[in-house]
This record gives structure tokens, C-alpha cells and sequence, in this order.
């Protein structure tokens, strides 16, 4: 059997295994090294797996995923997510959908600080979700927003999950991080755009409210959302002028975040440091194992030359490269319905990513469009893992159906920010290439 043609089976054998319910990770890892033993033999193949072992593990470089989480979960521990939506609730509550946009502004800076879009979406629905309905908004309209403005958090930088794509296609984390911000925020705006929209057609989705709030009191809202706010730009900023590195801006952030977390409580036994330190240990040794398996993926498909060829072919097709970019975004989002983001990228990036570059995308951009795909998948039918999540914390009170039928405004805005997105790269290289 020829390496190509072993490079194709073990690809089926990955979907194949993905479709019956295999663990993502699990499968990744077998395929890869079995692939590898009947590539090369066993004991080259044993060489490489331990070197992919210990550079994953050993690479100071790597350290910035498990520094992101920490702050990522010190921010939930502390209740930061009460204190932003309380904040944006008081300047904004009163505009037409005000609610809405408000969860939505306070999802995104909340976002960008624990860096998980589950995690978003459920510390979100718990706190705005009631606020909504009681208020009488619609109950699709109430839960679609909150499912739509948990992705920020994988747009907005800090974000795991940009650093995730910086080491499967070995590209530089710290522009890719600083690369999410502006388009991040655009995504933000079209979505509270969509809301006042929407809510413009039809007004009765969603009362205005009328309560007022004191200049006073609005700026009192801000003692604790402010400061994580400003946490945030002084990451990308500190990126942005070269001061500190991403690990470094990871370990600035979990430390400024942890002192937030001390004053939220007034002390450490809210943190419950051994429970935080314990949640992080467990997500990043799950990203760690994902990531050690894909690595392990990719080195088998470039070494039978399944990579090689396939990307000759796209390249090869008489086609405009957009047209070769609309398959793979088609791709990234049917696989989105059904993996998580981490796992959607480990099997992916190694056969887009060379694709991709043939073609002379910058894989700068390309990072920050593959992440928005991915995250638009989440929360698009049947599957939108960030649906189930919504319909699952709101303890009853909406149904899964009421999620997907709200969400048609905003996975068209998603859709419009990935036209702008490539119409317009500039959106998101125009930061980078200054740094």
C-alpha cells in the first residue's frame, strides 16, 4: 500500500471513529501513531511520539494556555460576570433591545477574560436570562442573544483558543491574539446591531425599559467592571508594544484577575484557590492532550503526503480562491455543529492550513476567520453546542427550539462579519502589522 493511500485510510478511520463517538482526542492520538508505525516502523515511530511528547509539555511557549485559563476562571470564580452585566445594564438598559445589548457587551468583556464561550454563554443566561424575561422579552430573542454573544469570548483576546491555532500551524500567538481585538469588537457591535434591528421590526420581542439610573450610580457600577476592562487592554496593549510576552501577558492577567477575585470576596475563601487551581489543571490537560494528538495527526498526514497532495489539488482547480475558501468555511461549519473548538481545529488545521497558505492567505487573518467559523458553528442547528448549553442553565425556562428559532439575525450577522472579514483583511492584520 502506498503512504498516500495509508494516509487516506487513517483519515477515514478519524471521521469514522469521530461518527461512531469516539473521544476526538482518543482517536486523534491512535490514528496518528498507528499511522505513523506504518509509515515509518515501530521504533522511528516510537522516537517520534516521545519528541511530540516533550516539546508540547516541555515548551515554555505553552505555559500561555494554562495562564489564560487560570484567569479565565478566577473572573467566574469572582462573580466579574454579575458586575459587567449590572454596569452595561445601567448605561445601556434603556435603548430599544437594551437588555439584550447589554448582555451582549457585558459577554464580550467578560469573554475576553475567561476565554470560554461555554462558560459565557452559562454564567450569562443564569444572570440575564431571568433579568430578560421577567422584563418581557421573548423568550428566542432572550436566549439566541446570549447563545450568539458567548463566542466573543473566543474573538476578544485573551483567548485560548487563538493560542491553540498559533501552536497547531506554529504561527506567532502574540500577533494573533493582538489580530482579535478589532475584529472581536466589530462582531460585537453587528450583533447589538442586529438586536436593535430586529427589536425595531418588531418591538414587542422586547419592552423598552424605563428605569433610570444616576450618573451616579452608573459610574459606582463600574468599580470592579472597569478595572477588569482595563485588564484586558493593558494585555493587548502590553502585546501590542512589545512589553511583555504572551506568556507573560497570561501571567499578568491570572495575577490582576486573582487580586480582583480577593476584593470581590473580601478575602480568599470566596477564590476557593484549590478548587480554581484544580478546574484549570483539568481543562488544560485535556487542551494539552488534544493537542499532543493532533500534533501526532499531522505529522503522519505530511508524511504520507496526504497534506502535499490534497493541497495541490485545490490549488490545481480552476477555481478563484474564494471559491476554495467558501468550501472550507462550509467544512468548518457543518463540523462545528458537532465538535468542540479545540477538537474542530486539531483535525482540521492540518489539512486547511497548508491549503490556505498555497493559496497566499496570510495565516494571521486565516487564524482569526478560522475562529470565527468555528464559533458561528457552535451556535448554529442542529447541533450549536452553545444552544444546549443556553437551554440547560436557564433551568427550564426556555426550549431548545426557542434558542434555534432566535438565531437566524444573528448567524446572519456572523455571516456578514466573515464577508467584511474577507473583503476587508485589514480588519484584522491592520493591528499586527504594526506591533
Amino acid at each position: 500500500m502506498s503512504n498516500i493511500a495509508i494516509g487516506m485510510v487513517g483519515t477515514l478511520c478519524l471521521f469514522g471513529g469521530i461518527l461512531v463517538g469516539i473521544n476526538v482526542m482518543v482517536v486523534l492520538g491512535l490514528v496518528g501513531a498507528f499511522g505513523l508505525a506504518a509509515l515509518v516502523g515501530f521504533k522511528a515511530a516510537t522516537a517520534l511520539l516521545s519528541t511530540v511528547f516533550f516539546e508540547t509539555t516541555h515548551s515554555f511557549h505553552f505555559s500561555v494556555i494554562p495562564l489564560f485559563l487560570l484567569m479565565g476562571f478566577f473572573a467566574m470564580r469572582a462573580g466579574l460576570g454579575e458586575d459587567l452585566f449590572e454596569a452595561t445594564t445601567k448605561w445601556m438598559g434603556n435603548l430599544k433591545g437594551g437588555l439584550a445589548i447589554s448582555t451582549t457587551l457585558g459577554a464580550a468583556a467578560f469573554g475576553a477574560a475567561s476565554g470560554s464561550s461555554v462558560g459565557t454563554a452559562t454564567v450569562f443566561t443564569k444572570l440575564a436570562l431571568p433579568q430578560m424575561l421577567n422584563r418581557g422579552y421573548d423568550k428566542s430573542l432572550a436566549s439566541a442573544s446570549i447563545a450568539i454573544a458567548g463566542t466573543l469570548a473566543v474573538m476578544i483576546p485573551p483567548s485560548a483558543l487563538v493560542v491553540v491555532y498559533g501552536i497547531l500551524t506554529d504561527s506567532s500567538i502574540g500577533a494573533l491574539l493582538v489580530a482579535g481585538l478589532i475584529p472581536g469588537v466589530v462582531f460585537a457591535l453587528m450583533i447589538c446591531l442586529a438586536i436593535w434591528i430586529t427589536v425595531l421590526r418588531r418591538p414587542e420581542l422586547a419592552p423598552v425599559d424605563r428605569t433610570q439610573y444616576s450618573l451616579r450610580e452608573k459610574l459606582v457600577s463600574l468599580r470592579l467592571a472597569g478595572p477588569l476592562v482595563f485588564i484586558i487592554i493593558c494585555i493587548v496593549a502590553g502585546l501590542y508594544i512589545g512589553v511583555f510576552t504572551p506568556t507573560e501577558a497570561g501571567g499578568v492577567g491570572a495575577g490582576l484577575t486573582f487580586l480582583l477575585a480577593i476584593l470581590r470576596h473580601r478575602g480568599l475563601r470566596g477564590v476557593k484557590i484549590g478548587d480554581t487551581l484544580m478546574e484549570t489543571v483539568r481543562t488544560s490537560a485535556m487542551i494539552f492532550a488534544i493537542l499532543i494528538s493532533a500534533l501526532l495527526f499531522s505529522k503522519f498526514l505530511a508524511l504520507s503526503g496526504v497534506t502535499n497532495a490534497l493541497g495541490e489539488f485545490l490549488t490545481g482547480l480552476d477555481v478563484a480562491p474564494w471559491v476554495i475558501v467558501v468550501l472550507i468555511s462550509i467544512i468548518y461549519l457543518a463540523l462545528g455543529m458537532m465538535m468542540d473548538a479545540p477538537a474542530l481545529l486539531a483535525v482540521t488545521l492540518p489539512i486547511t492550513h497548508p491549503v490556505m497558505m498555497d493559496l497566499g492567505y496570510d495565516p494571521i487573518w486565516f487564524g482569526v476567520f478560522v475562529v470565527l467559523l468555528v464559533e458561528i458553528g457552535a451556535v448554529t442547528p442542529p447541533v450549536g453546542i452553545n444552544c444546549f448549553v443556553v437551554q440547560a442553565a436557564s433551568g427550564g425556562r426556555v426550549k431548545l427550539e426557542d434558542v434555534f428559532r432566535g438565531l437566524v439575525p444573528f448567524v446572519l450577522a456572523g455571516f456578514a462579519m466573515l464577508l467584511l472579514l474577507y473583503l476587508v483583511p485589514q480588519i484584522a492584520l491592520f493591528l499586527p502589522s504594526r506591533m
